[in-house]
């Protein structure tokens, strides 16, 4: 009975550590890294969808890439694009990319290591500069 009891003892932290392990928060980086991905893709499907205003046609690219630093620039310059400002699907992305210029700007400036400034960089889509390197 002793041996089964340790067993079951051994079981159990080992899953309570699994748990405690996956509930962990979000680090900066994830959360920034995450979000910018969300917004991105957001952003390519406002692109393709047929129900959209034809105004959307007009707004400021907006591919993300969290290690230049010019994606400051481009999330203060789409958040302030004057157009559009009637559509909801625009509102919501201008949203989210209001929220993610304000993590990276407050409460992950210390965290990120921004590894370039090129801002043509950002100007093309993240598949196909990732597969031009």
């Amino acid at each position: 009975k002793l041996p089964t009891m340790k067993m079951l003892l051994s079981l159990i932290a080992l899953l309570s550590a699994v748990l405690l392990a996956s509930a962990a928060p979000p680090t900066c980086y994830s959360r920034v890294l995450s979000l910018s991905k969300e917004i991105t893709e957001s952003f390519k499907e406002l692109q393709t969808s047929k129900d959209v205003d034809s105004c959307v046609a007009t707004l400021p690219r907006l591919y993300l890439d969290i290690h230049n630093y010019c994606v400051l620039a481009k999330l203060r310059d789409f958040v302030a694009y004057p157009r559009c400002d009637m559509v909801l699907e625009v509102n919501e992305l201008k949203e989210k990319a209001r929220s993610l210029y304000t993590i990276l700007i407050s409460y992950c400036r210390r965290d990120l290591v921004f590894l370039t400034d090129d801002c043509n960089a950002l100007e093309i889509p993240i598949e196909r500069s990732i597969t031009e390197s």
